[in-house]
């Protein structure tokens, strides 16, 4: 799939562990110093998006893909990394085992639970990882590799810098809550595409859904990789402070797809916009393969979340996070994504409304930069979709510089119905009530 990482890098480990051990050793200093464009905006909203190009690593769609947000349990993708690293040069073995000390044991949930001077394989300890997001393991690991959480740490930093990830900070292996840890969407599906790239042979890890460990079988969080053909991984990540985040990617028709979604209101809400994300890429690349110039921008409706976030009953890994709060701005330094001038598809034929409309209600299928393009999308969905959409008229509505593709004149039941029938087919959609 990937070029194997380069010796170059093996050379560099030694050197950086004796580096991160004077960094671990160092006090650590606020995230604004580490990152000078971190800044408070109570404003700012939490979610950030960026999809990829596995193979090329071509930025097909970002939001906000550069502003600092807390990576949760994102981080043991680089905990992993490392550890898939020590692997690869032979420092250790599956069948070596991971002493739970003290401190790690202590660790806020989730946890495999194990106690003082207990262990468990390197091969356990790497599941309960991809699987439980387990904190405590996260640290044993740390311990395991570096001598101490902080200079693990450090290097995971050092070694993000090396991967490109520029604007991010490491300050614990498990992605518990730390105001200093720092990363952002682009980052992280840098981290993404590297672990994939460099440990081809380990990857299948962030597929497994579930293990069994002392006779008790353990669940995996990510239902995608249930829920969605071709999904295979990576992470899930929740705190209050960050959000429903999630690193994922899927195969299609022999490409992959990298997205990385961050500051989901929910889990539904995160996995849908994950599931929208990857299914348009596809989508894209493969009418780009044709000769269409087009985006995921383009051909996505993108609603924004909005209201509390929904805490889960259990956490995912990440630990309580009540009292810390997260206010970011933009990265005025952002190098920007790849620019392509969008345009949709033919508009297939259209259909007349078969009945006068009844109601207030409407669906809205599209928000675009341009009249003609809303146009184009009620055609579109007009064309595909004629007997859900035959008791409506098409309008298009204008504000804030952007021209909303509308399907109204329904009642609240009938608007309900369409939009469900709508998102069924992967159509984005939402339901608009009466002014």
């Amino acid at each position: 799939m990937f070029a194997k990482l380069t010796s170059a890098r093996s050379v560099l480990v030694a050197a950086g562990l004796a580096l991160a051990t004077m960094l671990g050793a160092v006090a650590p200093t606020p995230a604004s110093a580490a990152i000078p464009y971190l800044q408070l905006n109570a404003s700012e909203p939490k979610y950030a998006a960026i999809v990829i190009d596995a193979n090329s690593g071509e930025v097909l769609y970002d939001k906000r893909a550069d502003s600092p947000r807390y990576p949760a349990s994102v981080t043991k993708v680089m905990t992993l990394y490392l550890t898939f690293e020590a692997l690869g040069e032979g420092r250790m073995k599956l069948t070596d085992r991971v002493v739970m000390s003290p401190r790690a044991a202590g660790q806020a949930p989730t946890k495999i639970g194990l106690r003082p001077g207990e262990s468990m394989s390197v091969d356990e300890a790497i599941k309960a990882m991809t699987v439980k997001s387990a904190n405590d393991v996260a640290v044993a690991m740390a311990e395991r590799l570096a001598g101490s959480e902080s200079r693990f740490a450090a290097l995971m930093t050092l070694r993000g810098q090396e991967l490109g990830m520029r604007n991010t900070r490491f300050v614990n292996a498990s992605g518990l809550p730390d105001s200093r840890q720092i990363s952002t969407a682009r980052d992280l599906a840098i981290l993404s595409r590297a672990v994939m790239r460099d440990f081809p042979q380990y990857y299948s890890y962030f597929s497994v859904r579930g293990f069994t460990f002392r006779g008790a079988y353990i669940k995996g969080h990510n239902r995608l990789l249930d829920n969605m053909e071709g999904f295979d991984g990576l992470k899930t990540g929740y705190t209050n402070a960050s959000g429903f985040n999630l690193a994922g990617s899927a195969v299609r028709d022999g490409r992959r797809l990298i997205a990385v979604v961050l500051g989901g209101p929910s889990t539904a809400w995160r996995d849908n916009n994950m599931e929208d994300l990857l299914l348009t890429g596809f989508d894209v690349m493969k009418r780009r393969a044709k000769g269409e110039r087009t985006t995921i921008a383009a051909n996505i409706y993108e609603d924004e979340p909005s209201g509390p976030i929904d805490r889960p009953s259990v956490e995912q890994g990440d630990g309580d996070q009540a009292g810390l709060k997260i206010v970011l701005t933009e990265n005025p330094h952002n190098p920007g994504p790849m620019k392509v001038s969008p345009t949709l598809r033919a508009a297939q034929a259209t259909a007349k409304p078969a009945k006068k409309p009844q109601g207030e209600w409407a669906v809205q299928v599209g928000a675009f930069k341009s009249k003609s393009l809303a146009n184009e999308q009620l055609k579109l969905v007009r064309g595909r979709f004629a007997k859900v959409v035959a008791d409506t008229e098409a309008a298009v509505e204008g504000a804030g510089g952007t021209f909303r593709a509308q399907f109204q004149g329904l009642t609240a039941d009938a608007a309900r119905s369409a939009c469900s029938t709508l998102k069924a087919k992967r159509v984005p959609c939402m339901v608009l009530s009466p002014r």
